[in-house]
């Protein structure tokens, strides 16, 4: 943007993309597909060239270890046991429901029940050890405490520093 000397509001009239949207996605709040991406770039003369290599993510310490432990919990997981520790989620999802406030962690919970109550393992594996921002999210409200043995647990966050 500021190669071509676009502003913000300008690139967002170019786009249709909305402003608020761009500021965002600048900060790294959220997260746009590459087709936003090249819809963006095509309006200040560039096009989107995607290259695929492995890097590691820059995590917060918090978000590292809670990364580790899902991660180590999602080793576990299997329609079988997913099965068992449905009360204790189910469970932790009421409590969770009852002292948490604002956006996105509502939206999030009730994702986490959608999940749970759908038997939807891709997406709890997804949530369970994705590194993007939405996963990262989704595990700042986690209805997992609980599930995992305490040595497990133990190693899993001497493991993530």
């Amino acid at each position: 943007m500021t190669t071509t000397g676009t502003s913000q509001s300008q690139l967002a009239r170019l786009s249709g993309v909305h402003q608020p949207s761009i500021s965002q996605f600048l900060t790294g709040k959220i997260d746009f597909s590459d087709d936003q991406i090249d819809r963006l770039l095509a309006c200040m003369g560039y096009r989107l060239e995607v290259t695929h290599h492995a890097v590691e993510p820059d995590l917060t310490r918090s978000e590292r270890r809670s990364w580790s432990v899902h991660r180590q919990l999602a080793t576990h997981l299997t329609q079988k046991s997913l099965t068992d520790w449905r009360p204790t989620i189910l469970a932790n999802l009421n409590r969770l429901r009852a002292g948490v406030r604002g956006q996105p962690h509502l939206a999030n919970i009730d994702r986490w029940q959608h999940i749970v109550e759908t038997n939807d393992l891709p997406a709890l594996r997804r949530a369970l050890t994705g590194l993007d921002r939405d996963a990262i999210e989704m595990r700042e409200v986690t209805p997992m405490g609980g599930l995992l043995p305490d040595d497990e647990r133990q190693f899993a966050l001497r493991s993530a520093v």
